[in-house]
């Protein structure tokens, strides 16, 4: 039979619970582990709180960090301590809002619900666009796009400049309300620092920071198109950007790309073209100086404008970079696409577009009807993290390292897959596969995830993929290299399963 003293201690037990955060301090965890089941109404308002050597008792902590904890929780209203009686949760500690039950939901009450189906005008639950499973952090061989890369993260460099923007002398610099502007000291940078090694001189008039080069894609969609615009686009091509640009459904023209880049002979008539020139997405290909010059005559005799995407310029393995489209534009005809945070973490969420003025000056009353600006404190961090010269040493350790990766995975499939064509990308973070012309990606990638490794499927990057689709896409960012040939190795066996698969079928 257990005494009371062991039910309140068994009752405070699972009540408490101090989450597993290492990132977090130990004090912070575990004032997070007593507002929580506060919010939730697991403790009400008046409830009585175990005396702070109680508490570190029971959870195994100095009785320092329970008492500074039950401080700072007084201090902020969620308890209070009453003379001579102990520390009780604070009348007012659980905002009034919450006030529903967990079960409860919007629309539960027996009335006519909207038939939401009907309702949206602009859906893409069924475009085809790259996906990963839930918990695609724990699988083994994460062939995928999607977090920073703990090896190579510069998160001194990093730290330093958020912990500089949070000087109280630099407030002034990124705490008011932009309106329609942006931080001015990032628009510098880019156009002093970054632009120019791509060959792009522009004016600050001419520079606006996007929340990503996906926020680009949404604004450049917004203000120039619709059902009337013809839009060419790579075929295979960017799915997000494709994505993005069908919200305003215009006239799609699919643009053949071969081992040179978009192919400019053919192309039909066009009011807008979308092209990724410095490294192809998906093939990595990287368009000719001689396309180039070709391509910008065509849209000056054709009277079309060029979306230009510079997708991973700055992950150059050797050599010189090739020129952006956009430096040899003399007719205002392209409209450039950058981002900041592609080899950093895609978390970081910042990107420009370099564009003649009046449609900059559209652009930016866009962007204010949507988020007003992009965080003015993460631009300003990112503004000292360029000019402190952090973001030219970690390109420098990025492409050493994603070099490093794609030998590692054509070694590995030369070994272990001979039978797959590839070529080496001059740069970037991924490669192109091609497969037999029996197999299909999308097949292969979902035999190869019970196998504990994720590709990316050729047939999401066509608008109208072939059956099968022989191809995917190694992307390298996410994975270790020593990992890499492992991974490769498994890759192999999901093959195996696939062809004795299709042998059973063909027999």
């Amino acid at each position: 039979m257990s005494t009371p003293g062991a039910d309140a201690h068994h009752q405070w037990a699972r009540l408490f619970v101090v989450p597993e955060q290492p990132g977090l301090p130990l004090q912070g965890r575990l004032r997070l582990a007593i507002v929580q089941p506060i919010l939730e109404g697991r403790l009400p308002a008046g409830a009585a709180m175990p005396s702070s050597r109680e508490l570190s008792r029971l959870l195994g902590l100095s009785r320092n960090t329970a008492t500074a904890a039950y401080q700072q929780l007084i201090d902020e209203g969620f308890l209070e301590a009453r003379a001579r009686s102990g520390v009780f949760v604070a009348r007012n500690a659980r905002p009034a809002s919450v006030g529903a039950t967990p079960q409860a939901s919007f629309g539960s009450g027996g009335g006519v619900a909207p038939d939401w189906g009907a309702r949206v005008l602009r859906s893409l639950a069924d475009a085809p666009t790259l996906t990963k499973p839930e918990r695609w952090r724990e699988v083994p061989f994460p062939f995928v796009y999607g977090t920073h890369d703990p090896e190579l993260f510069p998160i001194e460099g990093f730290r330093e400049c958020c912990m500089r923007s949070l000087a109280r002398a630099q407030l002034a610099h990124w705490t008011p309300d932009f309106e329609t502007d942006d931080v001015p000291d990032l628009i510098e940078q880019i156009r002093l620092h970054l632009l120019p090694k791509r060959g792009v001189f522009a004016l600050k008039e001419e520079i606006l920071v996007t929340v990503g080069a996906q926020q680009a894609f949404q604004l450049l969609a917004d203000a120039l198109l619709d059902e009337r615009q013809r839009l060419g686009f790579e075929e295979p091509g960017h799915p997000h950007a494709r994505n993005t640009f069908s919200l305003r459904r215009p006239r799609w023209v699919p643009v053949a790309v071969d081992g040179e880049g978009v192919v400019v002979d053919t192309l039909a008539p066009l009011d807008y073209l979308f092209v990724t020139p410095s490294h192809q997405s998906p093939t990595t290909a990287t368009l000719t100086l001689t396309r180039r010059e070709w391509l910008l005559r065509k849209a000056e005799l054709a009277n079309f404008v060029i979306i230009e995407d510079d997708y991973e310029a700055e992950n150059l393995y050797e050599g010189a970079p090739m020129p952006a489209l956009k430096s040899l534009d003399k007719s205002g005809r392209v409209v450039y696409v950058g981002s900041l945070s592609k080899s950093l973490s895609p978390a970081m969420r910042l990107g420009y577009i370099v564009a003649p003025r009046a449609l900059i000056a559209e652009l930016r009353l866009l962007r204010h009807a949507m988020v007003r600006h992009p965080s003015a404190f993460l631009q300003h961090a990112y503004a000292l993290f360029i000019s402190l010269g952090h973001h030219e040493s970690h390109a420098r350790r990025v492409n050493f390292v994603m070099q490093e990766r794609v030998q590692q995975v054509a070694r590995a499939l030369r070994t272990h897959l001979p039978d797959f064509a590839f070529e080496l990308p001059r740069g970037g973070a991924s490669m192109w596969v091609n497969t037999p012309a029996w197999m299909d990606g999308a097949e292969l990638a979902a035999i190869a995830q019970r196998h504990g490794v994720l590709i990316e499927p050729g047939d999401v990057f066509f608008q109208h993929p072939p059956y099968p689709c022989p191809h995917f896409r190694l992307r390298l960012s996410s994975i270790a290299t020593e990992r890499i040939d492992d991974g490769i190795a498994a890759l192999a066996k999901a093959v195996d399963e696939l062809a004795a698969a299709r042998g059973a079928r063909r027999t």
